[in-house]
């Protein structure tokens, strides 16, 4: 596996903490980490703004996708609200995740909690090419379930 060169700058109150790490040699996201200076209580239904105490400068040609962990959600029922959050190239400002609990109980976020992943991918842009008709297709039209009918 190639490494992509990335600079990522600490932000003050990141100092002391982990930058985003691999937690496997297979894994595809860098884990994220809650820069509070407080703990931060998320109550059923409630959505909070979660800093990492970091930035990033991509580059061109590159996006960082913001995805929740599978153990908080599964054992909280807490996630990324806009999952997944994409950080854009040109963005320097520090990287943010928008928790939601969607869970039956209050959920404590502390300082150093794994809460996200970070993924990097590459992007590609298009040029439209505007046309009257779209060629068929074996699915065609058929959306928002219309694989699970049957024949």
């Amino acid at each position: 596996m190639s490494a992509l060169d990335v600079a990522i700058a600490r932000l003050p109150h990141g100092a002391d903490l982990a930058l985003p790490a691999y937690q496997s040699a297979g894994a595809a996201g860098l884990d994220l980490v809650a820069a509070l200076t407080e703990d931060v209580i998320l109550d059923p239904g409630a959505r909070a703004l979660v800093p990492t105490g970091v930035a990033i400068a991509l580059p061109d040609g590159y996006e960082a996708q913001v995805r929740p962990r599978s153990g908080l959600a599964a054992r909280h029922g807490v996630t990324v609200l806009n999952a997944p959050g994409t950080i854009d190239a040109d963005y320097r400002g520090e990287v943010k995740v928008l928790l939601i609990n969607l869970g039956p109980a209050p959920f404590a976020i502390r300082r150093g909690l794994r809460i996200a992943q970070l993924v990097v991918a590459p992007v590609v842009h298009i040029d439209w090419r505007e046309v009257p008709r779209l060629p068929a297709s074996a699915r065609d039209a058929g959306g928002f379930g219309s694989t699970d009918r049957p024949a």
